[in-house]
C-alpha cells in the first residue's frame, strides 16, 4: 500500500513538472526559470565543429538573457550527446534538475552549406518539445542559431520567439555639442551592425516597415525636416509626400501600403495619413494644439496618438479614420511616444512625471496602467514581435549635464529582467522588427 501511495505520488509530481514547463505565464510579477541542459552541438568536420560551437554558445545566450530559462552547468552532466537522434536517459538528467535536454548536431555539406538538426526533450515526461532540421548557407549560422531559440522558446513558454528579428536605430558617436547620428540596422542581439547613412546629416526615429524591408525616419538633409521612405535591399531614399510644414513621428499601416505622422505648420501639428502608391492626403486631426505619435492597432481599426488638447500630452485613440477621439490616460505628468503591442493588449509609452522619465504600459481602455522603467531619461519603448518584451533608449547625464552616453535596454513586460543590449558605441531610438522567416 505505501509503495503504491510514493508511486503514485512521484507520479503526480513528475506530472506536474511537466506541465510546469509548457504553462509559464509569463505576465506575472515573478518568473521562475525553466532549467536547461544544452548538449554542445556536434560537428563532424573542423568546419562543422566550429560553427556547432558558435550555435550552442548563441543559443545559451539567447535563452538565459530571456529571463525564463537557467542554464544547467555542462560540469554537472551525467550524460552528455552529441546525436539528436540518441533518445537521453532522463533519470539522468532529472538528477541534475535539467527539465529541458537540447541535443543538436552540424552537418558541413560542401559548397559552403550546412544542415542543423537538434531535439529538445521534456526530461520528467520524456516525450519531446521540439525537433526541427534547416539547411541553409555556413555565412548565416547566427540566424540559424537564433531560429533555434525562436523554436524552443515557442515549445516552452507557448508564445512566439522574438530572436530572429531585427532592429532599426540610431548609431550616434562623438562628442555631446557635436552629435553624430547615423541610421542603422542590427539583429535583436546588436550583432551584424550595418549603417544605412553617412552621418553627414541629422536623423531620428527610424520605423521599420512591417516586412524589414524599408525604414522611414526623420531627415534633416533639406532646410526643413521630412520624413524619409529607405528600401534597406536597393538603397533608394526618397522624401514621403509634399508637406509644406515639418514632417516627423512616421509609422507604417499595418499592410505597409500607408504612412501615418505628423506634419507641423506654425506651431500647430496634425495627424496625416499618405497612400504611397497614389500620394493621397488624408487628414485626421484638426485643432489649435500639438497631436503627434501616431501607432496603429495589430488589427488597423484604431489608431493611438499623443496629444496635449488637455493641458499637457496625453494619450488618445481614435478610429481610423480619425473619428471617435477619446482621451485614455489621466495620471499626473505628461505621456509620449505610444506604441501598440502585437497582442494589442497594451500600450507602451514614455512619461513624464516629477522629474524623471518612466517606460510604461496601459491597455487600450486606459485601466492597468504600470511604470515598468525609470532613468534621468529613459525613452522611445518598442515591442518585441511577441509583445512581451520591450526595448528602449535609457541615457544617463554627462558631467556638463548636457547629453551622455546613450544605450538602448530590454526589459520584459513585468518589470523585471531588464538587460542592456550588448553592442558597440552609443544607440537610441529603436524600431524592432516582426519575426523574420
Amino acid at each position: 500500500m505505501i509503495r503504491s501511495v510514493l508511486t503514485f505520488l512521484i507520479t503526480l509530481s513528475l506530472s506536474f513538472c511537466s506541465q510546469a514547463i509548457t504553462r509559464i505565464d509569463i505576465t506575472k510579477g515573478s518568473v521562475d526559470p525553466v532549467s536547461i541542459a544544452i548538449n554542445e552541438f556536434s560537428g563532424k568536420s573542423s568546419d562543422g565543429k566550429a560553427i556547432a560551437e558558435e550555435i550552442t554558445s548563441l543559443v545559451e545566450s539567447d535563452l538565459e538573457t530571456s529571463g525564463l530559462f537557467k542554464l544547467v552547468p555542462r560540469a554537472a552532466f551525467i550524460e552528455t550527446i552529441g546525436d539528436p537522434s540518441v533518445v537521453p536517459e532522463f533519470v539522468s538528467w532529472r538528477q541534475i534538475k535539467a527539465e529541458v535536454v537540447l541535443v543538436g548536431q552540424v552537418l558541413s555539406h560542401g559548397g559552403g552549406k550546412i544542415s542543423v538538426e537538434y531535439r529538445a526533450w521534456d526530461s520528467f515526461s520524456g516525450k519531446e518539445l521540439v525537433g526541427k532540421s534547416y539547411v541553409a548557407d555556413s555565412r548565416t549560422w547566427r540566424k540559424l542559431a537564433h531560429k533555434i531559440s525562436d523554436d524552443i522558446y515557442m515549445a516552452v513558454t507557448g508564445e512566439e520567439g522574438y530572436f530572429n528579428t531585427k532592429v532599426a536605430y540610431i548609431s550616434e558617436s562623438g562628442s555631446a555639442k557635436k552629435r553624430i547620428k547615423r541610421l542603422a540596422l542590427m539583429d535583436s542581439d546588436g550583432f551584424n551592425n550595418k549603417f544605412l547613412s553617412s552621418g553627414k546629416n541629422l536623423v531620428l526615429t527610424p520605423r521599420i516597415s512591417p516586412d524589414a524591408t524599408k525604414i522611414l525616419y526623420l531627415s534633416y538633409a533639406s532646410r526643413k525636416p521630412h520624413v524619409h521612405l529607405l528600401d534597406v535591399n536597393s538603397g533608394s531614399d526618397r522624401v514621403v509626400g509634399s508637406f509644406s510644414g515639418m514632417t516627423y513621428a512616421p509609422r507604417f499601416s499595418r499592410d505597409s501600403r500607408s504612412v501615418i505622422m505628423s506634419v507641423a505648420n506654425n506651431g500647430n501639428s496634425e495627424i496625416y495619413t499618405l497612400n504611397l502608391s497614389s500620394g493621397t492626403k488624408v487628414k485626421l486631426t484638426t485643432g489649435p494644439w500639438i497631436d503627434t505619435s501616431p501607432d496603429y492597432s495589430p488589427d488597423g481599426d484604431k489608431i493611438v496618438f499623443a496629444s496635449d488638447r488637455s493641458g499637457k500630452s496625453q494619450l488618445y485613440i481614435m478610429n481610423k479614420d480619425g473619428s471617435n477621439q477619446e482621451r485614455i490616460s489621466f495620471g499626473d505628468g505628461s505621456y509620449n511616444t505610444p506604441a501598440w503591442s502585437p497582442r494589442g493588449d497594451y500600450i507602451a509609452f514614455t512619461k513624464l512625471v516629477g522629474g524623471s522619465f518612466h517606460i510604461g504600459v496601459i491597455r487600450s481602455d486606459g485601466s492597468g496602467e504600470r511604470l515598468l522603467a525609470r532613468g534621468y531619461l529613459v525613452e522611445g519603448p518598442t515591442w518585441a514581435p511577441n509583445g512581451r518584451i520591450i526595448m528602449f533608449t535609457r541615457a544617463e547625464a554627462s558631467r556638463g549635464k548636457q547629453a551622455g552616453e546613450s544605450k538602448l535596454y530590454t526589459i520584459d513586460l513585468t518589470g523585471y529582467n531588464e538587460r542592456e543590449v550588448q553592442m558597440q558605441g552609443d544607440a537610441s531610438d529603436a524600431s524592432w522588427s516582426p519575426l523574420l522567416k
